[in-house]
């Protein structure tokens, strides 16, 4: 994917220092040209370096006799792009933004050993998922030398302390900025003629994360067939070919349909009158703060940092886990509640806005450059 929600958090705070005048220049696998992040970030005069170079004529012949190399390779190149940029800039300070807990450590490490202080951002931690034994000792050290270690989910931080072994003493918790009004929920969408109400899922199209297959597992029982309820699948990624089959598999065409990627995520609001989020992993989900904010209840599973902002039965329903069943449970407890929907929209709205800060990444680059002068 060429942006994700993970991404919003270091390019805001890198916007916010680049728009007071400071050096920064960020470097990003995937860089779109045409994404507007992107292009706010290069009209502030922070430069974005592709670390995922074009492979040469030896990586391309070597990859097609052993196709396994071909992550490991565009890894090592992505080193090395990093490691002559940051040797040109050297840095006062380095952002490591993880879209998990260890897919930095390596950029970590080679800031470790360059002597270049760095930060560690983490974006989610999964719990059936540690380094490798061999691995061990680098993640290990990568946080122990980290000046600040951040996380986006209570559960992540001390799950990853946990999986380390590790008391993380400079850890702390942040916020992801959002992308919709603060300031008031959005009007209740007008009632369908057939009294259908509709689902929202908005989230990246992989279902290792994300559990779309459990959601449509569910919906697959003749109760939920039968029932007057539609979801619509919003986001990208690379299962949507998978998630396609297993709905016409479970013969599903006229319950749920794709939405695509949406810019103005309050559009999908305006239509949609609750979210629903089958994750089996998480940190805490941009979906869920927007869809509170918005006046949406939401029906999740308790996945990461989720339970840390939705009430159950207050401003949505929780799934005791990310299994087919317990998001069943949680669905029916919902449907059985329907009709006080806008109530709980209107209860998560105010648990949002008391909870979540304004200026997530104003406050995250006021903190690095604190960092950044120590």
């Amino acid at each position: 994917m060429a942006w994700g929600g993970s991404e919003e958090l270091w390019a805001g705070a890198a916007l916010h220092l680049a728009q007071a005048g400071h050096q920064v220049q960020a470097f990003k696998t995937n860089v779109d040209g045409q994404h507007r992040r992107v292009r706010a970030l290069r009209e502030a005069g922070c430069p974005v370096t592709e670390l995922d170079p074009a492979l040469g004529l030896r990586e391309r012949l070597a990859n097609r006799v052993l196709p396994y190399l071909k992550q490991y390779t565009r890894r090592k190149l992505g080193e090395r792009a990093l490691a002559r940029g940051l040797q040109t800039l050297r840095p006062q300070l380095t952002i490591v933004s993880q879209g998990s807990n260890y897919d930095g450590i390596a950029f970590a490490e080679l800031c470790r050993r360059e002597g270049w202080p760095y930060v560690l951002l983490s974006q989610k931690a999964v719990d059936f998922f540690l380094p490798l034994f061999f691995e061990r000792t680098l993640a290990q050290r990568a946080y122990q030398h980290a000046r600040r270690c951040f996380f986006v989910a209570r559960h992540n931080l001390e799950l990853t302390r946990r999986q380390l072994a590790l008391p993380l003493p400079d850890a702390e918790v942040v916020w992801n900025p959002f992308n919709v009004s603060f300031t008031g929920e959005l009007a209740w969408p007008a009632p369908s003629p057939d009294g259908r109400l509709r689902l929202a899922c908005v989230a990246r199209l992989e279902i290792l994360d994300k559990g779309q297959d459990l959601l449509l597992e569910v919906l697959a029982q003749p109760k939920w067939k039968q029932r007057p309820l539609t979801v619509s699948l919003f986001g990208a990624g690379h299962d949507d070919q998978a998630i396609g089959e297993m709905i016409r598999y479970f013969g599903l065409e006229k319950q749920v349909s794709f939405g695509g990627h949406v810019p103005d995520i309050s559009a999908v609001w305006r239509s949609h009158h609750a979210l629903v989020l089958p994750s089996r992993n998480e940190g805490l989900p941009l979906a869920l703060v927007e869809a509170m904010l918005s006046g949406r209840p939401a029906i999740a599973a308790n996945a990461g940092g989720m339970a840390e902002l939705l009430a159950d039965n207050e401003t949505g329903f929780l799934a005791a886990a990310p299994t087919a069943a317990a998001l069943d449970e949680a669905l029916e407890r919902a449907w059985d509640q329907r009709a006080n929907w806008p109530a709980l929209g209107a209860a998560a709205a105010q648990r949002a806005r008391a909870t979540v800060p304004t200026n997530a990444a104003e406050q995250l680059s006021s903190t690095l450059m604190e960092l950044a002068r120590t």
